[in-house]
């Protein structure tokens, strides 16, 4: 008995020498923290699918308005009305449109987020005291998917990787996030935008 005290020391004096693992936020909690995220903005910076890095501005109105705001350009992301429209800085042309319910983002921006439906999250880890859930739509995974990064105490949303349909990932790293912020109606108003730029 004495001999197997003595041999389980070490193992138990190096356990206590390492800060225990942090524990992931619960699925429920994200959920919850998401769906009570009504408005909110902050600096990003993006990192895109060939590698050059992009800043912003991005305000976000729950449930499906985002407006991203790059700095240096005139080139801006807005969502709203069920429709992304991707302004590019450089052209007088109107936007590329197509439908938000396809693009990953709009697993944040639904009005109602459970990240306990079956099939949406395919991937959930904690990493570097921080929890990485990787969700989908469940009805059309060929969508691709976000990996979004929470910390925890209080939790917050820290940044999201898009995966789109063709494999190419785009990340967002969030700055400090200011919530409970008011925009005007115009901020995601896309016909609004497409008058401006005429």
């Amino acid at each position: 008995m004495k001999l197997k005290s003595l041999a389980l020391a070490p193992v138990l004096a190096l356990a206590m020498a390492f800060p225990a693992m942090a524990e992931k936020i619960p699925l429920n909690e994200i959920s919850r923290y998401l769906n009570g995220l009504k408005t909110a903005m902050s600096d990003f910076t993006q990192v895109n699918a060939d590698g050059s890095i992009t800043t912003g501005t991005v305000y976000i109105q729950r449930p499906n308005r985002v407006r991203f705001e790059y700095k240096g350009d005139r080139t801006l992301v807005l969502a709203s009305a069920g429709q992304v429209a991707v302004f590019d800085g450089k052209s007088r042309g109107g936007p590329q449109q197509y439908p938000l319910s396809k693009t990953p983002l709009s697993l944040i921006l639904a009005p109602n987020i459970n990240l306990g439906q079956a099939r949406m999250v395919t991937g959930y880890s904690e990493k570097k005291n921080s929890t990485v859930v990787t969700a989908q739509d469940p009805q059309h995974p060929e969508y691709g998917n976000i990996q979004m990064v929470f910390t925890a105490s209080p939790t917050q949303l820290r940044q999201w990787v898009v995966t789109d349909q063709a494999g190419k990932r785009t990340t967002v790293i969030l700055g400090d996030m200011k919530t409970g912020v008011s925009f005007k109606p115009s901020t995601f108003a896309i016909e609004n935008e497409i008058a401006r730029r005429r």
